[in-house]
């Protein structure tokens, strides 16, 4: 059982949320919260396994609370919730160590599959998110083509498929869908992209991907 907590300043989205999310057999939404200062008690008292948090709030914001959080011992799983795709603070909770972002009109059974992903410690990024964390990151290209297509030449043909679907904001899940692999191998790809392009973060690998040219 995933233990969930709620945390946005409009009364109406932690509604939808509890109704999309309450009948859950697997999910156990155990408490809410308006703000971010709020959040910090709640979160303390109830220890949730996984926190929907809206990015911007009055008091403290989704960043502040997130950083909070994440310097704690044994932080919950943060999923942060943005209203617009453009929005310049999902890179800065992306580099806080948030574990996915989605926008708040996320269809009912792909957000509860992005709570699930993340309670079993897979990122989410929804794809529009994605594509604007790419951009505002590298600002397109230009002269860290060649290096990334460079670094892109080390993975196998079946390494570079899966990182281009990491590109597009796949879950492992979705990649072994598309690809016709099991989850296992699809995770033992990533680690091995990851140790090739020296890093630990889906994002980078989806910003080599775009500099190389793939998307």
């Amino acid at each position: 059982m995933t233990r969930l907590v709620i945390v946005d300043d409009d009364p109406m989205v932690r509604t939808g949320l509890r109704l999309i999310l309450g009948g859950e057999p697997d999910l156990d939404l155990v408490g809410e919260a308006e703000d971010g200062r709020q959040a910090m008690d709640v979160i303390r008292d109830l220890r949730p396994d996984v926190v929907l948090l809206d990015i911007r709030m009055p008091n403290q914001d989704g960043l502040t609370t997130t950083e909070l959080l994440l310097a704690r011992p044994h932080p919950p799983r943060i999923l942060v919730l943005t209203t617009f795709d453009a929005d310049d603070m999902v890179l800065r909770a992306l580099q806080l160590g948030a574990d996915g972002f989605l926008l708040k009109d996320t269809p009912p059974p792909k957000m509860i599959d992005a709570v699930r992903t993340v309670a079993r410690g897979e990122p989410v990024l929804s794809p529009s998110v994605a594509r604007q964390v790419i951009a505002a990151a590298t600002g397109g290209p230009g002269p860290r083509r060649p290096e990334a297509q460079r670094q892109l030449a080390a993975l196998t043909e079946r390494e570079r498929e899966v990182a281009i679907e990491v590109a597009r904001g796949s879950s492992n899940a979705e990649i072994a869908e598309r690809l016709y692999m099991s989850v296992a191998t699809v995770k033992a790809n990533v680690t091995r992209i990851f140790l090739k392009l020296g890093t630990d973060n889906r994002v980078h690998v989806a910003i080599k991907v775009r500099d190389a040219g793939l998307l």
